[in-house]
């Protein structure tokens, strides 16, 4: 899927990467925002009530919108990466990966071969048999990203180990789940944004690209001079919220 490929060629080369997180279950909701402008949306199967079934869908939906979606799973498990891999996903995010024994193992499950994914060449991923067997595997490391989420004080520890591991792509904060395990509830606390930079500070080192979860556009400036330059904005939710609230707000509300 060249859609997925050149997603991961301008990724890992670097270029900035500007997406949103979709939380509703809606493969029009994807549409939709597959043509807003974005570069790819993440599809969020962790914090949402959506199944198998309905990431297929929403995958559907962003080849028929022409854009790469990322899935954020709610496990990283081989069941889970298998199947979101096979659906066309262009790649993981992987929530709460603390370790590089954490990345080794995701690593390995998006990999064919020995101890890794199962194998089909009628999947999605391959366009349902067109490509045939040598054709898919030839190919399909070229169309995923492995994203690891930093979520936690050990996972920020280990940053530049993590974003060693081969197969790790990107190393991408989330700044309100290091806060809390880190035993605040504001993101902005100085503390967490010293954590968020080091951590986005490796991608100097030449191993993995980072990025950051930002309210908007104007957080992510600040977020640059760190190395940063995978940017999530916001989310289908608050973008629907933002819109009701100021339609309500016009001067013919009321």
């Amino acid at each position: 899927m060249e859609i997925n490929a050149a997603f991961r060629r301008r990724l890992v080369g670097g270029e900035r990467i500007i997406g949103t997180f979709v939380k509703t279950p809606s493969p029009a909701v994807v549409e939709i925002l597959g043509r807003a402008g974005f570069d790819v949306l993440v599809l969020d199967a962790e914090h949402t009530a959506m199944g198998r079934e309905t990431v297929d869908l929403c995958l559907l939906a962003a080849r028929a919108a022409g854009i790469a979606m990322l899935v954020r799973v709610p496990v990283a498990s081989p069941e889970w990466i298998g199947s979101v891999l096979d659906s066309g996903a262009a790649g993981i995010m992987a929530p709460h990966v603390t370790s590089v024994a954490d990345a080794e193992r995701i690593a390995t499950a998006m990999r064919y071969g020995p101890g890794g994914r199962g194998f089909s060449p009628s999947v999605p991923a391959a366009g349902y048999g067109a490509r045939g067997i040598a054709g898919h595997l030839e190919r399909a490391a070229e169309e995923a990203v492995f994203v690891c989420q930093i979520e936690d004080p050990d996972a920020a520890a280990a940053a530049s180990e993590i974003a060693s591991v081969d197969g790790v792509d990107a190393l991408f904060v989330g700044p309100v789940d290091l806060a809390v395990a880190c035993g605040r509830t504001d993101p902005r606390d100085p503390e967490i944004a010293a954590l968020a930079s080091r951590v986005l500070s490796v991608a100097a080192e030449g191993h993995a690209r980072t990025g950051m979860f930002v309210g908007s556009m104007k957080e992510a400036a600040v977020w640059d001079r760190d190395g940063a330059t995978l940017f999530v904005v916001g989310t289908d939710q608050a973008f629907l919220k933002a819109g009701a609230g100021a339609a309500l707000a016009g001067p013919d509300a009321g």
